[in-house]
C-alpha cells in the first residue's frame, strides 16, 4: 500500500511566518491559485477538522471523499498562536520555549511529546484500518506538524522532526510494505501540487 501524507496550501500565517497551530484560518487567495489538481485519484481523503486542509483536498482531490479525523489536527502552540518570531524576540515564555528545543509546554498549548503521541496514535489507526481493508492506497491531508510528528517515528530514512515538514501543499509518498511486521514506512519519493513557477 502507498501513503501519499500532505500539507495543506499556503495561508497568509504561512506567509508572515506567524504560529498558526489550531486557529482555523482558511487559505489565502495566492494559496488557493497555487494549487493544481494531483495526479492521483482516491475515492477517500482523511483531513483535519481545521478549514485549510479541507479546501486544499477539494482542489487536489475533487471527486474523493473527505473525512475529518480531528487527531490530526496542527499542534496548540497556545499563546504564541497568531504571532511570529519577530513580535515574540523579547517575550521571556517564548525565548524559554525555544531554549528548550520547542519542547517545552507552550503557555496554554501542547508539548511536543504529548503532541506527537496525538498524532502518531492516529495516523497508526488510519494505516492499520486502510491495511485491514485491502486498500492500495492511503490519502491524509493535514500539517506540518502532523507530517514530521508522524516521519520522525515512523519513516525510513531516519530524519529528524523539523526534517520532515513539507512545503504547503506539498509531502511524501510512502511504502507500507513492513508496517504490519515493524511499524515503518520507505519514503518513495516526494510531491508537490502546486503549478509550475508558483511555489
Amino acid at each position: 500500500m502507498l501513503i501519499y501524507f500532505l500539507r495543506h496550501g499556503l495561508t497568509d500565517y504561512n506567509a508572515q511566518k506567524r504560529y498558526q497551530g489550531q486557529r482555523d484560518i482558511p487559505l489565502s487567495a495566492q494559496g488557493l491559485a497555487q494549487l493544481r489538481k494531483a495526479d492521483i485519484d482516491p475515492k477517500v481523503v482523511y483531513i483535519s477538522t481545521l478549514q485549510r486542509t479541507k479546501q486544499t483536498a477539494e482542489v487536489l482531490f475533487p471527486h474523493a471523499k473527505l473525512v475529518p479525523v480531528d487527531a490530526l489536527k496542527e499542534m496548540c502552540f497556545g499563546s504564541f498562536e497568531g504571532r511570529n518570531y519577530v513580535e515574540m524576540e523579547h517575550d521571556p515564555d517564548y525565548l524559554a520555549w525555544v531554549a528548550a528545543n520547542c519542547e517545552s509546554q507552550c503557555p496554554d498549548g501542547e508539548r511536543k511529546a504529548e503532541f506527537s503521541d496525538r498524532i502518531c496514535k492516529a495516523f497508526a489507526a488510519l494505516v492499520d484500518k486502510a491495511l485491514a481493508d485491502g486498500e492500495e492506497l492511503l490519502v491524509i491531508l493535514a500539517h506540518g506538524g502532523t507530517q514530521m510528528a508522524a516521519l520522525e517515528r515512523y519513516a525510513l530514512p531516519h530524519k529528524d522532526y523539523y526534517e520532515w515538514c513539507g512545503p504547503n501543499a506539498g509531502g511524501y509518498v510512502l511504502d507500507a510494505r513492513d508496517w504490519p511486521t515493524q511499524h515503518i514506512l520507505h519514503l518513495v519519493k516526494t510531491v508537490q501540487y502546486t503549478k509550475e513557477g508558483t511555489c
